[in-house]
C-alpha cells in the first residue's frame, strides 16, 4: 500500500515560480529548481509544476525548466497547464516529468486522455479537477468542474467527471476545491471523499491547507491519497518536515523526512 504522500505545488511563469491569489497580483518568489530541491530536502514526497504562461515562448522555457529541475530532482515531478495533446505530453515527459496533467484540454477532448495512457502508461497522466458548489448545476446541486483556472464553469458534474476521466485512462487524480483555495480553512472532506469513494485510482485533494490537522483530516476522512500544498509553505508559515513530524504523531503513515544537515 502506497503511504500518504504530500505535494507541494509550484505556479510557474516564464521560468520563474510566483504567488498571488487567483492568478493576480503575481509576484516573483524564486526560481523553480532552487525551490523543487529545497522542498525535496525538507521531505516532500512529490513536486508539482502548474504553468501559467500565456505565451508560446512560455512553453519553451518551461520545457527547460522541467529539463533542469529533472537533472538534480529525484522525487517524482508533474508538470500541468496547457497540455492539449499526447504530443504536448510527449514533450513534457521527454523534458523529465515523471506525470502529466491534464485539465482543460480533457474537457475539450477527453480522448486525450485515452491517447496518453495508450502511449505512455495510465500511471504518467493525472486528470485535474477544479470543482465547485453549484447551486443550479446541470444535474442540479453539487460540484461541478471548472476550466481555465478555475475561471470558467462547465456542466459536468465532479464525481461523474473523475470516473470519465479514470474510464478513459487517467491513472489518478487532482482534485482541487475552489471554494477552499487559498483559505486555509482545511481541505473540502466531503468532497475529496466522494471522488476517492467512486474512482479505483489515487486522489489528490488540493486547496485549503492551512496546518497539519488538515493535512490529517484530509487522509483520514477525506480519504485522500496525498495532498498538495503551497501557499503555507511559500509563506514560511511551516515546512514539509514540521509537517510530517506532527503526522507521524497522530499515526500517520507519511515516508519520514530526510535528517537536517548538521543534526
Amino acid at each position: 500500500m502506497l503511504r500518504p504522500r504530500i505535494i507541494v505545488c509550484l505556479d510557474v511563469q516564464d521560468g520563474r515560480v510566483v504567488k498571488g491569489t487567483n492568478f493576480r497580483g503575481l509576484r516573483d518568489v524564486g526560481d523553480p529548481v532552487e525551490l523543487a530541491r529545497r522542498y525535496e530536502a525538507e521531505g516532500a514526497d512529490e513536486i508539482v509544476f502548474l504553468d501559467i504562461s500565456a505565451s508560446h515562448e512560455g512553453r519553451g522555457t518551461l520545457l527547460e525548466t522541467v529539463r533542469r529541475t529533472a537533472e538534480v530532482l529525484f522525487i517524482p515531478l508533474t508538470v500541468g497547464g496547457g497540455v492539449r495533446t499526447a504530443d504536448d505530453m510527449h514533450a513534457l515527459l521527454r523534458a523529465g516529468a515523471d506525470k502529466v496533467s491534464v485539465n482543460s484540454g480533457a474537457v475539450r477532448d477527453p480522448s486525450v486522455l485515452t491517447r496518453g495512457a495508450e502511449r505512455f502508461g495510465s500511471q504518467c497522466v493525472v486528470a485535474s479537477i477544479d470543482a465547485a458548489w453549484t447551486e443550479d448545476g446541470a444535474a442540479g446541486p453539487g460540484w461541478y468542474h471548472h476550466t481555465h483556472g478555475g475561471r470558467r464553469p462547465t456542466e459536468l458534474e465532479a464525481v461523474a467527471w473523475a470516473r470519465e476521466c479514470v474510464e478513459r485512462g487517467a491513472g489518478e487524480i487532482l482534485l482541487t476545491s475552489i471554494d477552499r483555495d487559498g483559505v486555509r480553512t482545511g481541505y473540502d472532506l466531503e468532497l475529496t471523499r466522494a471522488v476517492a469513494e467512486a474512482v479505483s485510482v489515487p486522489v489528490i485533494a488540493s486547496g485549503g491547507a492551512g496546518s497539519a490537522e488538515h493535512l490529517r483530516d484530509g487522509f483520514r476522512e477525506g480519504k485522500a491519497a496525498a495532498v498538495l500544498l503551497a501557499g503555507i509553505l511559500h509563506d514560511g508559515l511551516t515546512t514539509v518536515r514540521a509537517l510530517k513530524s506532527a503526522l507521524a504523531g497522530w499515526d500517520v503513515p507519511v515516508r519520514p523526512a530526510p535528517a537536517e544537515v548538521g543534526t
